[in-house]
């Protein structure tokens, strides 16, 4: 059985207005890796739908990424195949349209897994990524309220504060995006974010870190959303998917691994998308809301939802 799931990012909508345009963003998502996933490749379904999410300015990740601290975008992508554990990622590139495209690269044309910064960038323009600036006005305008909140209150630099600005401020936590395909023969695993709003300058979250934020192997794959450093600390991905290993489904695992999340880090830090080898599909979440969009075999429209 083929299938792919992808999220649009865990969190809270304040105006919640916006959900039927974000559960359309994430049903677009998941049919162009549908089709992709028809034609055979769980590869080139999990870029396809990632990049279709990239391209939505209402996520947080490629156009409309969130700004750092310093009023720039860096951005985290990372792709993993399951059956050979190839893997590639950049961290804190910009400059380009879409970064799972470049992780993708990383993956097929070098021996290495991550890349960062100005090296991303540099890889990225050589193999033919040309500029773009991913920065939306929307982004600034929220940019520049958020600042002005933290700095009437004193907070700017709040790095040891992150949980509760977030409880404050949810719009801080912005949408990371990821997909997860199974092609009947290996399960691909990709996630990409511009991170969270006023991050400090340089901070990488659990996206491209491979075990993290995202992850594939012979039995499963999962990309997560939600406080990268919570994912970071748990090694989410790699440990959901081990708990499909010692015997769960997808689902079953992906709550798992959501539970533990809360065990240690409490409500609203993370969520989970998953497929394993056997074609299920699996999502959870301790935030109140978590955009998803999937299809399998035998269905002839996506489920969607938060």
């Amino acid at each position: 059985m083929v299938s792919i799931i992808v999220h649009g990012g865990a969190g809270t909508f304040r105006n919640e207005e916006r959900i039927p345009k974000v559960i359309a963003g994430v049903r677009e998502a998941v049919l162009a890796g549908w089709r992709e996933l028809k034609r055979g490749s769980a590869l080139d379904a999990v870029e396809e739908a990632v990049k279709a999410l990239e391209d939505n300015p209402l996520f947080n990740a490629g156009t409309g990424s969130v700004l750092t601290l310093d009023g720039k975008v860096e951005m985290d992508a990372a792709i993993m195949r399951g059956k050979t554990l190839d893997a590639g990622a950049v961290a804190g590139i910009w400059g380009v349209k879409n970064p799972i495209s470049v992780a993708r690269k990383v993956m097929e044309k070098t021996d290495h897994v991550l890349l960062i910064g100005e090296g991303a960038v540099k890889f990225a323009r050589l193999l033919g990524f040309g500029e773009y600036d991913p920065i939306t006005e929307e982004r600034l305008k929220q940019w520049g309220e958020l600042r002005k909140k933290l700095i009437e209150k004193g907070e700017t630099w709040h790095w040891k504060k992150l949980n509760e600005l977030i409880k404050e401020y949810p719009e801080v936590l912005r949408s990371t995006v990821g997909a997860v395909a199974f092609d009947g023969e290996e399960v691909v695993a990709g996630t990409s974010t511009g991170g969270v709003f006023l991050k400090m300058f340089g901070r990488v979250g659990d996206t491209p870190i491979i075990g993290g934020g995202t992850y594939a192997n012979e039995v499963a794959g999962a990309s997560c959303t939600g406080l990268g450093e919570v994912a970071i600390k748990l090694a989410l991905a790699k440990t959901a998917t081990d708990f499909v290993g010692l015997g769960m489904d997808a689902q079953a695992a992906s709550e798992a691994a959501i539970s533990l999340a809360t065990k240690y880090f409490g409500v609203d830090t993370m969520g989970i998308i998953m497929v394993d080898a056997k074609g299920n599909v699996g999502f959870a979440k301790n935030t109140k809301h978590m955009s998803y969009a999937f299809m399998k075999d035998g269905m002839e429209e996506p489920e969607a939802g938060v």
